[in-house]
């Protein structure tokens, strides 16, 4: 365990340096906002591209892993959901908080951490996990908020659902590189330099970007932003590892890929999300400080005790 720790530490080590640089002011708001800007439409889209490229789709999809992931994530979002409820916590909030528990930092942390941590075969699993979370779960909040509010879920709604998926730079460059890589051919190699050496640049600036974003947050009800955390960093992957291992019979690589994603902390596009409809930010954004801080240790524990099923020592 101590040499995971001491492998997953430089990736946390950024975060913080990127915490300490936006509470000393060093970095402002509005350089992280342009930061995160730059990883996720340039960075880490040419990193995707680049791993999606070299991905052969029907090697890496599986119905079982879908099932598996979601079932086990639909749990815990009815648990933190219905836990909400009988708090006495409003519809609305109960639905963010749901959402909180089970949506991870897959995109800018999972992706290039997992990758380096368990081999660049982890990508494929992670980038299934991102689509399950992108797809189904920010599609069903949206549509239980416009609900709960008294809108109308027409087709002009979905559309724009669809749409906003489309715009999304993480998807868009997912499916151009698994389209490219279903023609077979190589990238030419100025394209896979470029893509190389933009790509290279998601993993410390998206890391950074996260530390320095989570430095403008002030703790609000950290009891409940504690039991989010737990949820998300214990909860969560403890139920994914028994539909994945035990419901499903996921291949077991890709099972203990599922799991470490799903030890990940809570991402920060919850709170954006939170703060678009206008539904308990501070919460959720506490609840990104606690379990970001506290996943040096989970997320290092949750790999040591994979070590059997990645082939990790």
């Amino acid at each position: 365990m101590l040499a995971i720790f001491l492998k997953t530490l430089p990736f946390f080590a950024i975060i913080a340096l990127g915490y300490a640089a936006g509470r000393m002011r060093f970095f402002s708001a509005e350089a992280t906002g342009y930061l995160t800007k730059f990883v996720f439409y340039f960075a880490l889209s040419a990193m995707l591209f680049g791993f999606a490229a070299n991905l052969d789709l029907s090697d890496v999809f599986s119905w079982g892993f879908v099932w598996a992931y979601l079932l086990a994530s639909t749990l815990i979002w009815a648990l933190v959901g219905g836990a909400a409820l009988l708090r006495g916590t409003g519809r609305e909030e109960a639905v963010f908080e749901a959402h909180t528990g089970v949506i991870g930092n897959v995109g800018f942390l999972g992706i290039p951490m997992l990758a380096l941590l368990l081999g660049p075969q982890a990508v494929g699993p992670v980038l299934m996990v991102l689509a399950v979370d992108l797809v189904v779960f920010s599609t069903v909040l949206t549509l239980i908020i416009t609900g709960l509010r008294g809108g109308t879920v027409g087709l002009a709604m979905l559309g724009g659902l669809v749409m906003g998926l489309l715009r999304n730079p993480m998807i868009v460059s997912v499916v151009l590189g698994l389209a490219w890589g279903a023609t077979g051919w190589a990238l030419p190699v100025p394209v896979n330099e470029f893509m190389t050496t933009l790509g290279a640049a998601a993993t410390p600036c998206a890391l950074f970007a996260i530390g320095a974003s989570l430095a403008g947050k002030n703790p609000d009800r950290v009891g409940v932003a504690v039991w989010l955390s737990f949820a998300k960093l214990v909860l969560h992957p403890a139920a994914v590892a028994v539909t994945a291992l035990w419901l499903f019979d996921v291949e077991p690589y890709a099972a203990g890929v599922m799991i470490a994603a799903a030890a990940l902390p809570v991402a920060g596009n919850v709170f954006i999300l939170a703060q678009h409809y206008g539904v308990a930010p501070q919460r959720v954004s506490t609840s990104i400080l606690i379990s970001t801080a506290v996943s040096v240790l989970t997320v290092t524990a949750v790999i040591a005790l994979l070590g059997p099923l990645v082939g990790k020592p």
